[in-house]
């Protein structure tokens, strides 16, 4: 499934699980060995590889292995595809807002005489 998808579809897809996020998270503040980022959880280090290799098949992560130690690395430009999806449905939410607010400026203050506010 995951092979198949959109790079749009693989990056929500990745981040749609509260551990990938907590990995990608630690990731932000830099490179980090597969033991460094399987600490924190109270999982198998091989759940921790399968989420890696979530993020890894999302090009959210990149790795090399140096000896026995593998390590981890962001690669922040799999998030623009994300980022500027988010964006643009800002945009579109943010001119209906305002759209609204000018509509809203129109309409009287003051409600119709012989109702009670």
């Amino acid at each position: 499934m995951l092979k198949q998808a959109e790079p749009l579809d693989l990056v929500f897809q990745a981040l749609a699980d509260p551990t990938r996020r907590a990995i990608v998270e630690r990731l932000g503040r830099g490179p980090a060995t597969v033991s460094e980022l399987a600490m924190p959880f109270t999982m198998s280090l091989a759940a921790v590889v399968q989420h890696l290799q979530v993020l890894e098949a999302s090009g959210i992560v990149t790795s090399e292995k140096t000896g026995r130690v593998r390590t981890c690395r962001i690669e922040s430009a799999a998030l623009k595809p994300a980022e500027r999806w988010l964006a643009d449905r800002r945009a579109t939410w943010e001119h209906r807002f305002d759209r609204l607010g000018e509509l809203l400026a129109t309409q009287p203050t003051d409600p119709p005489k012989g109702t009670t506010p």
